[in-house]
């Protein structure tokens, strides 16, 4: 009985793709999750592996052939095919034993290093830092490699204790989640025979290496989608940056170099107004060259950068600011924090009053809760808070879910989990998607004032700030204050400034009564 071969899913967003290339003809013989062919999608190339051992019956969709989610690209057949050609397999998993490079050296199998999924919206990941090199020993889920996506970094754990074999995919290569990225000799000893392997990989290292200082000069062929629109286009492939493996030019960078020409064109034909083409880092002198040091942006930071330009591209922003007494907070939290911790065992901070605040006015006024949706105004009959925590390797925006229904102390304790696993790179997708409104405590820092930026597609942003003792005027006597700035930056497009004024007004009077907290008024 013959196995079908269909379309994986390619991502929540994503509904077809293009037959980039067969890797195995009619009557070959495959193996159990060996590539059979590769797909490209306007994002990225994936490769669909075979569904079972056997033997490529026949090839439905062509190369070049747009195809939908599920749709039917071919068959597998029993049979032997060309197995007895093949090299003899090992108990490792068939991907594995296939591209054995070290033959028996080290007396183990080698186990794929697989890129993990990394939440349903993200279809990529760029490899980051690689923990170890070929010939380290390793044990059972030791790091072995630092994924980076758009929004968070990632750990690769080692399924096997072993020593690492080969490096397929190095620093700054983009990979899509199940690719194969290093193989692990399970048993394995750093040994000669490794240092052997190493040197095979070193080529391709090298290669690789070349490849990405220099896209210009590789040798991958576009896609054939990309091939296709190019031509239509009269686009030229050495002006266009390829994304895919090995610098390869996929049909999503010639629709970006098409939109980023139509700018271009722009700038060159207003030659009168010089001012509008783009600003040039201005070269530095020999002197100055010597000392400087340039790095590689990561995927996060290159998001957050997007992200927050987008945000101001976007929003009709607009940042309106108060000012609040936390002495009654301080106080309260002095008076209880020793007996608050013992009984919930976390620490009473400012963040779970604010928090609770900003819930309370989200209440009243819900339009600073929404979000905007082509002509739709969607409104969230829940609070997600988002609590901006800078780490080493940039902003990330963890969420308190159902803010509104917790107490400060089970906010609190939330806050404490979210913001340990930001530093240690643990976050998933799953604890930053879905934020309603954001608060971002600048005064950690010791800022005195800012103006946050909105963190797309919300409508609002609290801004919290530093705590300073200052001379206030109440019933016409000079007297001092534990004062703080709040700033509120919302979308003029849905929040009027009535409405954003009231907001900060009540959060506000929630901190300066903290009893409102506590009475829900």
């Amino acid at each position: 009985m013959a196995t079908e071969i269909r379309v994986p899913t390619l991502g929540e967003s994503v509904t077809e793709a293009t037959i980039g290339k067969w890797l195995k003809q009619p009557g070959d013989a495959v193996k159990v999750d060996e590539p059979l062919v590769e797909l490209e999608t306007d994002k990225v190339s994936m490769e669909v592996p075979a569904p079972s051992d056997g033997v490529l019956q026949d090839i439905v969709a062509a190369e070049g052939d747009t195809v939908g989610v599920d749709a039917l690209l071919g068959s597998i057949g029993s049979g032997d095919g060309a197995v007895a050609a093949a090299p003899k397999a090992s108990a490792a998993p068939a991907p594995a034993a296939a591209s054995d490079s070290g033959g028996d050296a080290g007396g183990g199998d080698l186990i794929d290093v697989i890129a993990p999924s990394a939440g349903e919206s993200v279809t990529e990941a760029e490899v980051g830092t690689w923990y170890v090199a070929v010939g380290d020993a390793l044990s059972i889920d030791d790091p072995v490699v630092e994924l980076e996506t758009d929004k968070a970094a990632m750990d690769v754990p080692a399924s096997s204790a072993g020593v690492l074999a080969e490096i397929l995919a190095e620093t700054g290569t983009v990979i899509a989640p199940g690719d194969v990225i290093g193989r692990i000799r399970s048993g394995g000893a750093a040994t000669a025979a490794t240092a052997a392997t190493a040197a095979a990989v070193a080529p391709v290292a090298a290669s690789a290496a070349a490849a990405a200082t220099a896209p210009e000069a590789t040798t991958t062929q576009p896609s054939p989608a990309a091939a296709k629109m190019m031509a239509e286009n009269n686009l030229d492939a050495a002006s266009v940056a390829g994304s895919g493996k090995r610098g390869q030019v996929l049909k999503g960078d010639v629709i970006a170099a098409l939109e980023n020409a139509v700018p271009a064109a722009a700038a060159t034909a207003a030659t009168a107004t010089p001012a509008a083409a783009p600003v040039q880092r201005a070269a530095s002198g020999p002197a100055d060259e010597v000392r400087e040091e340039r790095v590689r942006m990561t995927r996060l930071r290159q998001t957050i950068a997007r992200r927050l330009k987008d945000a101001q591209n976007t929003a009709a922003m607009l940042t309106t600011f108060n000012e609040v007494d936390m002495g009654p907070v301080m106080d309260l939290r002095k008076s209880y924090k020793d007996l608050f911790e013992k009984k919930h065992g976390v620490k009473l901070g400012f963040m779970g009053f604010f928090t609770k605040a900003v819930c309370h006015a989200l209440k009243e006024i819900p339009a600073v809760n929404a979000e905007i949706d082509g002509t739709d105004i969607v409104y969230k009959n829940y609070a997600h808070i988002g609590v901006a925590v800078g780490t080493d390797k940039g902003l990330v925006v963890p969420v308190v879910r159902d803010a509104d229904q917790m107490t400060i102390a089970e906010v609190e304790k939330e806050i404490g989990n979210l913001g340990r696993k930001a530093r240690d790179g643990k976050l998933g997708m799953d604890d930053m998607q879905g934020g309603t409104f954001t608060i971002s405590n600048g005064g950690v820092y010791g800022s005195l004032m800012s103006t946050p930026i909105l963190n797309a597609p919300q409508s609002g942003i609290l801004g919290m700030h530093k705590i300073e003792e200052r001379p206030v005027v109440r019933n016409g006597e000079i007297t001092t204050a534990r004062m703080m700035y709040l700033a509120l930056s919302y979308d003029h497009r849905i929040v009027d400034g009535k409405e954003a004024v009231t907001f900060l007004v009540r959060v506000k009077e929630s901190l300066e009564d903290p009893q409102r907290l506590v009475l829900d008024l």
